[in-house]
């Protein structure tokens, strides 16, 4: 893409004004001349010095770099101006740190792009920061020795959830319209569900891994962003999504911009609602509420909904995930060896890291051959189920929001084990079947705590979950509805 060439004179944007748009509005904005990528980045600034300290989402700020890029003029993109946050875990801005919240890898600065930030700046977002991310992104809440307690703008007693608990709490705090986000096991899904934003999962190969790695936890990993808007969404899966040179998968066909789905309602849309785990594990009685509204809310708008659950192999689901993530951890753990020519020690990690690593190394071939095999079997199960329906409706997690200092990565044994079950249970089998699916704020409970809710699709079909998303926000819109203190703030 060109540089762009404007060179709007500001009317001089307030915070208030800033926290009406979403990402899409503001670079409107900027192509409009009512504000500059440079006044777009200082209210930023500003307001993570008023609020990051309250929150610590935002571990890592390059502002003379971003104001040197702004300077040297940005690429036209549908993002042009818009400040942005990567989360820091794997993700690669050259000249920047990629710690991904492990101590043993503080000082480590990254040497290229990763594919994805490459695309990003194409699209004109203005990169100026890296959120916090537990070690290896292997927690549901977001808190490490590195970096400390990641809080929920909603409540600060709470977490923002995990591991992209950073990214959720700017978005919330109101940093910024949107961020960078990854997931392996609900990791852009739970936080969204937790502090009341929009967080889709796309197909595996759908968004760029590379080019440093291909494959993220044996295929359950992939990327893309957590937003206030759903057309926010659709529009950064827009200008990620599409194969990259040596990737592992093949994109998956993509018929229209899934900015122009989200526009579009869907056809009527048969939906499975799930509201127990096949974990066994209990679901809270205000998650169960949640559901129930979006179940309404679905027959209101024309939808068949009933009650049906996907056969699946629980014990082999669970066997998987273990095996999966403690190979992850092997090779997390030694590649950072090899990258910094040293052996790593028990105490540079945290315990649930150390655990898993000590789990991985006595694997066999045999061990993670199976384990990806076990992926597809159980795809093939859910894929079945999913030939008489459209979408499963589902809650974002079993427990809801939930206390700091509850799950974080010191804690180890089967009782922290069952904890971070609760907040997986629902949306874990969808990385291991690689299927698209969403979080969407769509209730709040008597405390005044967002309760996201769950969507899958099949296989390959953000379009129709864009369609759903779309309708829904217009139906029901959440845009607004943001925490006290940023509310206050504006």
């Amino acid at each position: 893409m060109s540089k762009s060439s404007l060179q709007p004179v500001s009317r001089g944007l307030s915070f208030a004004e800033y926290l009406k748009h979403d990402a899409l509005g503001l670079a409107e904005l900027v192509r409009k001349g009512e504000t500059t990528a440079d006044e777009l980045l200082e209210i930023a600034l500003a307001r993570l010095e008023v609020v990051n300290p309250l929150i610590n989402a935002v571990v890592d700020t390059f502002t003379d770099k971003a104001r040197k890029e702004i300077a040297g003029g940005l690429s036209n993109g549908p993002f042009t101006g818009v400040p942005y946050l990567l989360k820091d875990l794997f993700i690669d801005l050259k000249g920047t740190k990629t710690t991904s919240g492990a101590v043993f890898l503080k000082d480590v600065v990254a040497k290229r792009d990763s594919t994805i930030a490459e695309r990003y700046r194409k699209a004109g977002l203005v990169i100026f920061g890296k959120t916090h991310s537990p070690e290896f992104g292997s927690a549901p809440a977001t808190e490490s020795r590195l970096y400390g307690v990641t809080r929920n703008p909603w409540n600060t007693d709470y977490s923002a959830g995990g591991s992209s608990g950073g990214s959720s709490a700017a978005v919330a705090a109101g940093i910024v319209p949107a961020a960078n986000g990854s997931d392996a096991g609900g990791s852009i899904r739970t936080p969204s569900a937790t502090c009341g934003l929009f967080g889709l999962k796309p197909t595996r190969g759908r968004a760029p891994l590379g080019p440093a790695r291909f494959d993220g936890g044996g295929g359950i990993a992939t990327v893309h962003a957590l937003t206030r808007s759903v057309r926010d969404s659709a529009a950064l899966l827009d200008v990620v999504a599409g194969i990259e040179l040596g990737a592992s998968y093949a994109s998956p066909v993509q018929v229209r911009p899934y900015l122009e789905e989200a526009q579009h309602d869907p056809p009527r849309l048969r939906i499975a609602v799930m509201t127990q785990p096949f974990t066994k594990d209990a679901v809270n009685a205000d998650v169960l509420t949640s559901v129930a509204d979006a179940e309404k809310l679905c027959e209101a708008l024309g939808h068949t909904v009933e009650e049906a659950t996907p056969s699946i192999d629980a014990d082999l689901f669970a066997w998987t995930r273990k095996v999966l993530k403690a190979a992850a951890a092997v090779t997390g753990i030694h590649n950072s060896e090899r990258a910094l020519g040293r052996k790593a020690t028990e105490q540079e990690f945290e315990p649930n890291t150390w655990e898993s690593y000590r789990q991985g190394l006595s694997l066999t071939a045999e061990d993670i051959m199976r384990a990806r095999e076990a992926m597809f079997v159980l795809h093939r199960q859910v894929a079945e189920f999913m030939a008489d329906y459209d979408m499963i409706l589902t809650p974002a997690t079993a427990c809801g929001p939930f206390p700091v200092g509850t799950l974080g990565p010191v804690h180890v044994g089967p009782e922290a084990d069952a904890g971070r079950r609760r907040l997986s249970c629902f949306t874990a089998l969808a990385n291991l079947t690689g299927q698209p699916a969403m979080s969407v704020p769509l209730f709040w409970n008597d405390a005044g705590m967002p309760i996201g809710v769950q969507f899958w699709a099949r296989f390959a079909a953000e379009d129709m979950l864009f369609q759903l998303a779309g309708q829904l926000e217009r139906a029901r819109p959440w845009f607004n509805r943001l925490p006290k203190m940023t509310l206050e703030a504006s």
